[in-house]
């Protein structure tokens, strides 16, 4: 068996798309757009997810130095300031002024005035006596030659103790500064308020695990932290060597011996040129950074939510996608088999035109043969006048019979022939003529009968005979078919002058079963067939309605279910001058 092959040797069967795996192609489909589309955002989002991380953690870290180092500042300056105040005291008031009770209460108020920063103030000679005393203590008989802060500012002129128990047994640290050296040298010296220091100190706030102290070169607490240890008690975090600038580390989390367990800790420090200590500001690593947790965890729902969202758009896109290819796989299948048919017409059609011009042959040679019984009949009379009578009826019928055949295989010959578009002169009525002889016996054979009024004032019209040829063998066809469920019907066909004169008109009606209401405004669409199955492609009068609307003219239909349809065609005296230009204006 032969192939089933379109005119320019495609092969329909191959070309005609089988039982495809759509599954498979979903897919590939959504695997290719989430690649295509996922993966660089998701490339995209971790990208800037780290990127905001670090600068994120980069700026925590910078707003915890801003932190120390403004303390640093105001812890400097309020010591600065008082220095600054108890030398300048001792630079411009003399040793007996001050030692007067009433004007050494004076200088104490003045200094106290804005701020109560200073608890008592007393004036030293060089041997450690106390020569004047303001304060809630009892010191004016206490010798201080042997105590530390003593030798120090005697050398240094100036000196801030470190937090000492001293006489009065309670933490405290003084301030003393030196006159000018020299016979009867004296010092002035103030022990700065305790509470007023460290509420400095401790009173800062960051969020709810941040602490703020001071700490000496030996370790000893110089304020309390807000959650661990007492003042003057030996801190449990080592102490670096004193260095320049901020700095930052991460303690990690860590068990104590009495079973507590420190979480892991972020601390900023920084040491202070005068007095020697180290400020310290301390706060639980997660709650330092939890703004940048937040923040990343938002940013990775973000991100995940906008995956999910492509690949739910993807899904459904992709099913979309899928059902559009499907939908056109099937149309491409419908149309692939009407080529397919339309390619079998067509061998048909050669084969019936090689058939008629092969029948014409032996038809010459009987009309031959005909003509020599006859002429041999004359020649020689016959007796038995019946004989004669009957032979001279059988040639007439056989001459009949064999006129018919070629009058048959004559149309068969010249609608083969007309495969060519181009613009002539047609005679409707003649056409219309044609077409009823070429299927009045086979539709007689169906118990359907032809009708046909033909206008003979009908004009000729310039159109395209292929293209009509087809139109009217289809829906001659098509209304023979109406009669499929019916023993008997009849086809009429009618010609006329359009009304206003600008056309003809060809109407074509059939008995048949008629096209339901609902169905009406759909006959035309591509594909649209209300066959059976393997009965119809449902393209013949979507192909009839697209060539006479290429020709110029219109088509329109009425129809009564059970009772018969009616085509009126409506055809221009001439053809449209696009058609007429795109076939080079042959006719």
């Amino acid at each position: 068996m032969e192939d089933a092959r379109s005119p320019d040797g495609l092969n329909l069967q191959e070309a005609v798309p089988g039982s495809k795996n759509y599954a498979r192609l979903f897919r590939r489909f959504v695997l290719l757009t989430m690649v295509c589309s996922l993966l660089p955002l998701l490339l995209t989002g971790w990208g800037l997810h780290l990127y905001y991380a670090r600068f994120s953690r980069e700026r925590t870290v910078a707003a915890l130095k801003n932190e120390v180092g403004h303390h640093r500042k105001i812890i400097e300056l309020f010591l600065q300031e008082r220095c600054a105040k108890l030398q300048l005291i001792a630079a411009t008031q003399s040793k007996g002024y001050l030692t007067t009770p009433a004007n050494l209460k004076v200088v104490f108020e003045l200094i106290n005035r804005d701020h109560w920063t200073i608890s008592d103030m007393g004036v030293i000679d060089a041997d450690g006596r106390h020569l004047a005393y303001i304060g809630p203590y009892d010191l004016m008989d206490k010798n201080y030659a042997d105590t530390f802060w003593f030798k120090a500012v005697m050398d240094k002129g100036v000196y801030i103790s470190d937090m000492f128990m001293g006489f009065r047994r309670e933490p405290h640290f003084v301030i003393a500064v030196a006159s000018a050296p020299g016979p009867g040298r004296w010092i002035l010296r103030a022990t700065i308020d305790t509470e007023a220091f460290r509420s400095l100190v401790e009173n800062v706030r960051i969020g709810n695990t941040g602490e703020v102290y001071l700490v000496n070169g030996q370790g000893i607490l110089q304020t309390s932290p807000r959650f661990s240890g007492r003042i003057m008690d030996r801190t449990a975090d080592p102490i670096q060597a004193p260095h320049a600038g901020i700095r930052i580390r991460v303690i990690e989390p860590r068990r104590e011996k009495n079973g507590e367990a420190i979480p892991r800790r972020i601390v900023s420090q920084v040491w202070l040129d005068h007095p020697r200590w180290l400020l310290v500001v301390r706060q639980d690593f997660d709650e330092a950074f939890k703004a940048v947790g937040l923040a990343s965890k938002a940013a990775l729902i973000f991100l995940h939510i906008s995956a999910l969202t492509i690949l739910v758009v993807a899904i459904f896109i992709t099913r979309h996608m899928i059902s559009v290819i499907r939908s056109r796989d099937h149309a491409a299948d419908d149309l692939n088999r009407q080529l397919m048919q339309a390619s079998k017409l067509a061998s048909i059609g050669q084969l019936s035109a090689g058939v008629a011009h092969e029948i014409n042959n032996p038809l010459a040679i009987v009309m031959t043969e005909r003509q020599l019984l006859l002429d041999a009949h004359h020649r020689h009379s016959v007796a038995d006048s019946d004989f004669s009578a009957q032979f001279e009826d059988s040639m007439a019928q056989i001459g009949l019979q064999i006129q018919r055949c070629k009058r048959i295989t004559h149309n068969l010959l010249r609608f083969s022939r007309r495969t060519r578009s181009v613009i002539e002169e047609v005679d409707l009525n003649g056409f219309v003529q044609e077409v009823v002889e070429l299927m009045e016996r086979e539709a007689r054979a169906n118990g359907i009968n032809f009708h046909v009024r033909l206008d003979a004032q009908l004009p000729v019209i310039l159109s395209d005979p292929s293209q009509l040829q087809q139109v009217f063998l289809n829906l001659i066809t098509n209304a023979v078919d109406a009669h499929e469920e019916k023993p008997y019907g009849s086809v009429s066909l009618e010609t006329a002058v359009a009304p206003d004169h600008e056309g003809v008109i060809l109407s074509i009606s059939d008995t048949g079963c008629g096209i339901a209401p609902q169905h009406l405004d759909k006959i035309f669409d591509p594909f649209f067939t209300t066959k059976p199955v393997g009965k119809g492609t449902g393209l013949g009068l979507s192909i009839c309605y697209s060539i006479i609307g290429r020709l110029g003219g219109e088509i329109r239909v009425k129809s009564t279910l059970g009772e018969g349809t009616t085509f009126d065609i409506f055809l221009p005296p001439n053809p449209p001058v696009a058609l007429l230009k795109e076939m080079g204006g042959a006719h």
